[in-house]
């Protein structure tokens, strides 16, 4: 490694130029500007929203007084701590219901009645006068039936006599009129309830005047009795006279006041509103309630008042406060992805983070608003248990499924903290929201199914209920209060598992993320996608085998994604299964290398083409944003050196122009992550380790670094997170499994063979394995040939396959002449 770290000064003038993939002026591709400017970006929109929070926090709706419920026996005394006023609502609310009983009703006075009455007599009249006698008696029962009045022969007949209706017209109707514009109600009890008097309203005028005495308001019985009156006494009618009056005039008339219903519940409301309410007066320094008190009315709505004014004050201090501290802790987040403590953010990480916090934030504060209503209906002692029901669990953990450790631990810091703040709460609330958060990481780190989620709900509430037992036993809470607490926290971890199975295909349909469980169905070998890699190309099935085993161990070494790199390892390939035979790993020892009829440029777009088959295979079956960038990133922009070699050598033989490198490179991009970067180096260090001829640890080792320190210098990890420390354990990891992989066997001697059939060993073993090494020894020394990044393999296929003696009837390679193939 120390080559590698050497090469760091000398990387600009070495690398080569790569067209459309690198300028030759080493200017830096467009892809990780893009990147950095999408992270900053994210990043500023974090701290937008945890500005937004911190003003939200500032709004403390949970300070103040503890409150009371009326008759229940308060703990300790309650003081004002300053002056104010309180309404008492009871006694406002009972003046103006007197304000508005004193109101007096409004009545209209109209002559509609009036109008009716003498268009009625003039209409009988008429009808008597122009009817011929014959038809008198229909005409009798017609006016009966439109008056809804018996009318007897005796009286219809008078009513025909011109001294009659010259009565009714000249002088009944005239009295009639001037009786009804006093005003005449139906029946004088409805008035009897308004003592205070009636406003009448004269509604052609529009005048007013205040009756006092309601009580002397004529109804249409007295109207009967005062007409009699003045029939018999002014007019000297007779009782019969009179009566056949009534029996005309009773059906039509009606009465001249009216109650106004509308107009009288506006003037009602209108006083009521003119009342000032009643206030108590209570003075700074006032002991509001005792210790040992039973809370009376009063008491109680001078503590509820004194609660809801204190939100109405606004800390700016400390909104900035909060923010600079939450900023702090987004530094240290920022600072351990570029100190290699866990893996960079980039921009969509960033955003979903930002989301999160945003989300749990206002729901957080949204929660607070009731801890208040609570206490009112459940009693002060329940005050302060809502914040611990809180599902801030669900939050890490759905970052669980797409983070690693060291960002959920930051992450889940940053929650805690502005979680608390919303609510007002100490040390003890922190300590539980960070505890829950790191119980739910750890839970879904140990998961690979939902099934698997559902079932870790047991141990996750077990975890929770432990936090808040030691919360309790702290703030030294009663038994009734722990007991209420822990029904809060158990539907708090409730919810958070519902919200992690809830949010987490949310987060992969919007951002593009692949799930932890996503992951670990596609790690199954019995996959389609991998089945039919196995069967079509059985050698690049193997080697993506080893790869991914590879990939895994290192990713654990550098703090990356062990997970998402093994995955992705498995399935880097799978371009491959549409022409495997051009493919080196997949021929078989005597087959008739397929390169050899093609020209070096044909074979290298062969070479290059199932990069892109294998994006397009990834989207068809579904594998994820993430794995499908890996299978495009896998090669960066390497040189396909084999092909590009002998296509100069050929050109030079023809006198042709010298051949273009980048037509025989990777199209790229260049890795963009730690795991794409691992995956690109297992794939070349795996598949060139196959030419090693004594693959003893001392070469491994050495080819391991021969092979990271050319991809190094060709630039091809710069736009990964990679740093020198992680190649450096990179190596390490890789040369372990490696040794392992090509370990020694122990050479029996030919009696001592053993048999796996339990029979005693051949007589002719020994010559049959003398045979195949004495030739072995004759053939010159295997050619091989490295190609960097995509690491063909060029090697003799012209050797003979010779029977393993390792007791496992296992297959040894022997090649001698040379041959090219991609890896």
């Amino acid at each position: 490694m120390n080559a590698i770290i050497s090469l760091r000064k000398k990387k600009a003038s070495q690398r080569p130029a790569v067209g459309k993939v690198a300028s030759s002026s080493g200017e830096r591709s467009v892809l990780p500007r893009l990147a950095v400017a999408g992270s900053t970006l994210a990043l500023l929109a974090l701290l937008l929203v945890l500005l937004v929070l911190s003003g939200l926090a500032a709004v403390d709706a949970t300070s103040g007084p503890r409150l009371y419920l009326v008759g229940e026996i308060a703990d300790r005394d309650v003081v004002a701590d300053r002056e104010f006023l309180v309404e008492n609502a009871e006694a406002t609310r009972a003046k103006r219901r007197q304000a508005s009983a004193a109101q007096p009703v409004v009545f209209d006075l109209t002559l509609d009645g009036y109008e009716t009455l003498e268009k009625g007599v003039y209409r009988v009249f008429e009808t008597l006068n122009s009817s011929p006698a014959a038809e008198l008696e229909d005409v009798r029962w017609r006016i009966a039936e439109d008056l809804n009045a018996e009318i007897g022969t005796t009286a219809f007949q008078r009513w025909r006599h011109e001294d009659f209706q010259n009565l009714v017209l000249g002088r009944v109707l005239p009295w009639m009129k001037k009786y009804l514009e006093r005003g005449v109600v139906a029946e004088s009890a409805a008035l009897s309830r308004y003592d205070s008097g009636i406003m009448v309203r004269d509604a052609a005028g529009g005048m007013e005047t205040l009756r006092t005495d309601p009580a002397e308001i004529a109804d249409l019985a007295r109207l009967r009795r005062d007409l009699a009156a003045f029939l018999k006494t002014e007019l000297k009618k007779s009782l019969v006279v009179r009566r056949d009056i009534w029996t005309l005039i009773g059906p039509l008339v009606g009465p001249s006041l009216a109650l106004d219903p509308q107009e009288t519940a506006v003037r009602k409301r209108s006083v009521m509103e003119t009342i000032e309410p009643v206030y108590f007066h209570v003075r700074e320094g006032e002991v509001i309630v005792r210790q040992g008190e039973a809370v009376s009315e009063e008491q109680h709505l001078k503590l509820k008042a004194m609660a809801s004014s204190v939100a109405e004050t606004y800390g700016f201090g400390r909104a900035i406060g909060i923010f600079v501290l939450a900023s702090v802790l987004v530094m240290g987040l920022v600072m351990s992805t570029r100190s290699g403590l866990c893996t960079a953010l980039r921009g969509r990480d960033l955003a979903l983070v930002a989301m999160v916090v945003l989300l749990f934030g206002c729901l957080a504060k949204f929660l607070s608003l009731f801890e208040g209503p609570l206490a009112f209906s459940a009693g002060a002692w329940t005050r302060d248990l809502l914040p611990y029901a809180l599902p801030l669990a669900g939050a890490t953990g759905v970052l669980a499924l797409f983070f690693p450790y060291a960002l959920c631990f930051y992450v889940s810091l940053i929650l805690a903290f502005m979680c608390t703040w919303m609510f007002g709460g100490g040390l003890p609330l922190f300590v539980f929201y960070f505890a829950g958060g790191m119980f739910q990481t750890f839970l879904i780190k140990q998961t690979h199914t939902r099934y698997e989620l559902l079932r870790s709900v047991l141990p996750l509430l077990g975890g929770l209920f432990m936090a808040w037992s030691g919360v309790a036993i702290v703030e030294l809470r009663g038994l009734p209060a722990m007991a209420m607490g822990a029904v809060y926290v158990l539907a708090g971890g409730v919810v958070s598992l519902l919200l992690v199975l809830a949010l987490s295909p949310i987060v992969e349909f919007l951002i593009g993320y692949t799930s932890r469980f996503k992951l670990m169905e596609l790690m199954n070998l019995e996959q389609p996608l991998l089945q039919e890699l196995m069967v079509a190309a059985p050698g690049t099935y193997h080697h993506s085998l080893v790869v991914s085993n590879m990939v895994e161990a290192g990713a654990r070494a550098i703090g990356a994604n062990p997970l998402l790199a093994k995955v992705a390892a498995l399935y880097h390939d799978i371009g491959k299964i549409t022409k495997p035979q051009y493919f080196i790993e997949n021929q078989l020892a005597r087959e008739k290398n397929k390169h050899d009829k093609l020209t070096p440029s044909m074979s290298a777009l062969i070479l290059i083409s199932h990069v892109k088959k294998g994006v397009e295979l990834a989207h068809a079956h579904k594998l994820g944003v993430e794995i499908a960038d890996i299978i495009q990133q896998h090669h960066g922009t390497t040189l396909i050196s084999f092909f590009y070699h002998k296509a100069k050598e050929q050109a030079e033989a023809r006198g042709e122009e010298d051949v273009r490198e980048e037509e025989f490179r990777y199209p790229g991009p260049k890795p963009q992550t730690k795991e794409a970067g691992l995956i690109l180096l297992a794939d070349a260090i795996e598949a060139s380790s196959r030419t090693l001829t004594d693959p003893t640890p001392s070469r491994i080792k050495g080819h391991i670094e021969s092979v990271i320190k050319r991809i190094f210098s060709d630039g091809q990890l710069d736009e990964s997170e990679l740093t020198l420390k992680d190649l450096h354990r990179i190596s390490e990891i890789f040369h372990r499994i490696l040794t392992g992989i090509f370990h020694q066997r122990i050479e029996y001697p030919a009696g001592a063979q053993p048999r796996i059939d339990g029979q005693a060993p051949r007589a002719d073993a020994a010559p049959a394995e003398a045979a195949p090494r004495e030739r072995e020894e004759e053939r010159p020394r295997t050619e091989r040939s490295e190609r960097s990044g995509d690491c063909e393999r060029v090697v003799d296929m012209s050797g003979h396959m010779t029977p393993g003696r390792d007791g496992d009837a296992t297959t040894q390679l022997k090649f001698n002449k040379t041959r090219a193939g991609g890896a």
